[in-house]
């Protein structure tokens, strides 16, 4: 009967019954609903919904997949554009990300340039890292988004770093990352 409550708490007894048996489709488009090219089209607020209602198999598959490097290619040459230099201060940094997961086992490694008040990216590192860090392509896509706490991620041994641990804990500060 309309206006009863009834049709509101079987549907709400209903959306519970799909959750509790992970059957729940997410809203909006995910990972495999468009293609790396459109990459360029979306906005970093955009691509963090995107993540957010993929899932997680969904987007290890992706970043397995020959997607990857097109992907990874378009989130790093991002990273400019999102940096922050009011926040940096007079941080002077060299970042190499290794991102593991890829195509038979392989791994991408970028380097992050923080010098002078710019951001700079590469895919081929050519200087000594001031820090080094570790992880899979799907803990790094949450981890930019702002879908994973970049700290609990360390302390779970997801996120590895080597180097400089006080930088590390600041890189969040230092880009624009979108807020959920």
């Amino acid at each position: 009967m309309l206006g009863s409550g009834t049709l509101h708490e079987d549907t709400a007894f209903s959306l519970r019954l799909l959750a509790s048996r992970q059957l729940i489709i997410p809203k909006g488009p995910q990972m495999t609903d468009f293609s790396p090219e459109s990459l360029a089209s979306i906005g970093p607020k955009e691509f963090a919904q995107l993540v957010k209602s993929t899932p997680d198999s969904k987007i290890s598959e992706v970043m397995a997949s020959d997607l990857r490097p097109k992907i990874l290619d378009e989130v790093f040459n991002r990273m400019p554009s999102l940096f922050r230099a009011e926040k940096a201060g007079n941080t002077q940094a060299v970042i190499h990300w290794t991102i593991t997961g890829g195509p038979a086992g392989s791994s991408d490694t970028y380097e992050t340039v923080i010098e002078n008040g710019a951001c700079t990216v590469t895919n081929q590192p050519v200087r000594e890292p001031k820090l080094h860090m570790t992880m899979d392509s799907l803990t790094f896509l949450k981890t930019i988004t702002g879908e994973g706490n970049p700290m609990m991620l360390f302390m779970t041994g997801k996120i590895k770093a080597k180097g400089d641990l006080s930088l590390a804990a600041s890189i969040a500060k230092l880009f624009d990352i979108p807020k959920n």
